[in-house]
């Protein structure tokens, strides 16, 4: 995009007309077909990869389950010592 000088109004570079926009229906079917085409696109995992998968993500949940709450005991230790919580040990 170039300002134009003398009016001020940005305008496409190269002097180019612009390409008139498809309608608002046009617009939607290209959208669909277009998503469409991505969805042939997807490849579905077998069966033993989609438990490999699940597998990984559940043991990665349940170790960050495990350091948060590491650390949260952590610091209600350090909290409970600091300010001097009674019967707090």
């Amino acid at each position: 995009m170039v300002q134009d000088e003398p009016t001020g109004e940005v305008v496409p570079a190269g002097g180019a007309p612009r390409e008139k926009k498809p309608n608002v229906f046009a617009r939607i079917a290209m959208f669909i077909r277009q998503v469409f085409a991505e969805l042939r696109k997807v490849v579905t995992p077998t069966r033993q990869e989609l438990l490999k998968y699940t597998a990984v993500v559940l043991g990665f949940v349940v170790i960050m389950m495990a350091i948060v709450y590491g650390l949260d005991v952590l610091f209600v230790w350090i909290t409970a010592y600091v300010f001097g919580v009674p019967g707090a040990s």
